[in-house]
């Protein structure tokens, strides 16, 4: 890595350490809850089958002191979706994105994409946010990866890939190797964490 992403990455690492901790295994899954300096909260699942990352989510302190709605970095919300003032909900056809990360690679499903894989482009912007576009220009999406950006690692356009089958739109993004590195030593952490089993009460770590 070079100086600065090293810097940001030990930034983010120091956080991950300081933050307070409580871990689970329930339902095959180890559940960590992390509490951070400035109050935030990030809540990761991860299969204790294959050690993929099923979930990330993340909350924040509101101005009144109470807690903002959870936001899915990784993963999807199985709640119903609430109805807004009319009493209507999202229609299901509308196309829902979504982050399912395998092994090796970062990926996002998009279903409810009916058109051929021809009509998707995707680029990186200067801002360094991928972008989406359909040459029927029916969708547009711009979407990051935080991973890389915590450890200040840039996305390169050129490593995604796309793949189209049963209106879903599939975009794969490799890890990179300094993401890998990085990876191994936030598992070690992880596998270090001491997890409640099942019903049990969690234990608070630092």
């Amino acid at each position: 890595m070079a100086a600065s992403n090293e810097a940001t990455a030990a930034t983010w690492l120091h956080d991950l350490k300081k933050a307070k901790k409580t871990a689970m295994v329930q339902d095959g899954f180890k559940k960590i809850h992390f509490t951070f300096a400035d109050g935030r909260e990030m809540v990761e699942e991860w299969s204790t089958q294959n050690d993929t990352l099923a979930t990330r989510k993340w909350r924040k302190p509101t101005t009144l002191g109470g807690n903002s709605q959870w936001e899915y970095e990784v993963g999807e919300s199985l709640a119903p979706q609430p109805l807004d003032e009319l009493g209507l909900g999202l229609s299901s056809n509308n196309p829902v994105f979504i982050r399912k990360d395998t092994r090796k690679s970062f990926q996002w499903r998009i279903r409810n994409l009916p058109y051929p894989i021809d009509v998707y482009s995707l680029t990186v912007n200067d801002d360094n946010v991928a972008v989406l576009r359909t040459s029927n220009k029916k969708y547009y999406k711009k979407f990051d990866i935080p991973d890389l950006k915590r450890i200040g690692v840039p996305i390169v356009s050129d490593v995604f890939s796309m793949a189209h089958a049963n209106n879903t739109l599939i975009i794969s993004y490799d890890k990179p190797q300094q993401y890998l590195e990085f990876e191994q030593i936030t598992k070690r952490q992880r596998d270090a964490l001491k997890a409640s089993g099942d019903g049990d009460v969690d234990c608070a770590q630092q």
